[in-house]
């Protein structure tokens, strides 16, 4: 773990290859009933849970491997919450690595690898830049919600922004109204709804020019992370 900041009792890290194992756990809660995934994985058939956390420890893999940022709060030996994000043209969408595919072909299937592929395709399609970040994951362990952790994820995906200037901004595809609502209290844009082959959702974009606006925010809603 590398320390980056300290705050809220807790300790903001970039995850390391040895964080991977508690931070697929923690997203695993968070999204095994997000409605998208549930669609991708095949929810009403035997092994959606075996699916799902293939998937989202082969995309940590990925992360690690190829130096995308991944932020932790610790406190002690706890992960409270995480957040991962790509960099500008950097293995989001249609461009997915030839060993990241064979990987979930042999985790997740043939139809959940196409599908998560098409999600993303769908997704950057809408997204009113070229060069930007996108948040994949951002999750907050419910017991410790609403006590800022949330907004400290918030604002490393902001310094991240901050530290690549070819970067137009920042992307983030909701799919609850409590998470839209979230993102929109610290200054991301609703830019398209989207609702195709079964992916339903809100994209939100921060502009790089609004950056200094949203981290002027000084009462920012706590009501889930």
């Amino acid at each position: 773990m590398t320390k980056t900041s300290e705050q809220l009792d807790g300790t903001l890290v970039y995850l390391a290859s040895e964080d991977i194992r508690a931070a697929a756990s923690l997203l695993f809660q968070a999204y095994q009933d997000d409605p998208v995934f549930q669609h991708i994985f095949q929810h009403e058939k035997e092994g959606y849970e075996q699916r799902l956390r293939a998937s989202i420890r082969e995309e940590l893999m990925m992360f690690w491997q190829n130096e995308q940022p991944m932020f932790g709060i610790f406190t002690e030996n706890t992960l409270q919450g995480v957040v991962c994000l790509t960099r500008p043209g950097e293995h989001f969408g249609g461009d997915r690595v030839w060993h990241w595919r064979l990987k979930m072909l042999l985790t997740a299937g043939f139809l959940s690898t196409k599908q998560m592929l098409e999600k993303e395709r769908i997704i950057s399609a809408a997204v009113p830049a070229k060069s930007y970040h996108m948040v994949v994951f951002l999750a907050v362990h419910p017991r410790y919600q609403q006590h800022g952790r949330g907004d400290l994820l918030v604002r490393a995906v902001q310094e991240e922004l901050r530290l690549h200037p070819e970067s137009q901004g920042v992307a983030v595809f909701t799919t609850r109204p409590e998470y839209e609502r979230f993102f929109s209290a610290r200054g991301y844009q609703l830019v398209a709804e989207i609702d195709k082959e079964k992916v339903r959702g809100q994209l939100l974009y921060l502009d790089r020019e609004a950056l200094t606006e949203a981290g002027e925010y000084e009462h920012w809603t706590d009501e889930i992370l």
